[in-house]
């Protein structure tokens, strides 16, 4: 999608897809990735997710990117966090609690500007993408990957008929397409999942950079 699709989204709060409660598949399966409690976690596409939360209550220090300074700053707000705002070249930056967002195009990131990372955990980044895009995401990940990062990753699968995208189907053939020459890849669960109202399917994976 565009950027400025989910620009407008933030600004008029139209953001059904937000979840006001830790996602279930990641208390399920985060343990599967076996990261340590002082490991960074890198969270792509971040909006306000209560998820963050969950991981840095595990002793997780966050780096998130996210496009709009809107959802940012409602993180820090809705959870009682102070920050401070720092401009980068191509990034707002707001920092505090051991949680770090960057805002601005996850295209522009660069190691140097997001820092060292142990793990991913991606929810709600690869399925807001359409096809065409989610290949250059992966290729941008593995450009921001050193060898032996983790990723937890979600994907949605629904009847193709039943709702206009985002969030989009992604199938496990696409996970194996984008990930499988670079990483071990491990499907840890399928779950029922309502999409938008729509009854589908939710898998988890665990990710490992193996080149």
């Amino acid at each position: 999608m565009e950027a400025k699709f989910w620009l407008d989204k933030w600004e008029a709060n139209q953001i059904a897809f937000h979840e006001d409660k830790t996602h279930p598949v990641l208390s399920a399966h985060w343990t599967a990735l076996e990261v340590d409690s002082s490991a960074r976690v890198f969270v792509p596409l971040c909006g306000k997710s209560k998820d963050m939360i969950w991981l840095r209550e595990r002793g997780h220090e966050i780096v998130g990117v996210e496009l709009s300074e809107v959802a940012a700053q409602a993180f820090f707000h809705e959870n009682e966090l102070s920050a401070e705002r720092s401009e980068h070249p191509k990034f707002a930056c707001y920092s505090g609690g051991g949680y770090r967002i960057l805002c601005g195009d996850i295209f522009d990131l660069t190691t140097q500007e997001l820092g060292s990372f142990g793990a991913i955990y991606d929810r709600a980044a690869l399925i807001a993408l359409p096809p065409e895009t989610r290949i250059r995401y992966a290729r941008q990940l593995r450009e921001l990957c050193k060898i032996d990062t983790e990723l937890l990753l979600v994907t949605l699968k629904y009847p193709t008929d039943a709702l206009k995208p985002p969030p989009f189907i992604v199938a496990d053939k696409e996970v194996s397409q984008y990930y499988g020459q670079w990483c071990d890849l491990k499907k840890l669960a399928t779950s029922p999942a309502k999409v938008k109202g729509v009854d589908g399917t939710e898998s988890a994976f665990q990710i490992k950079v193996n080149v």
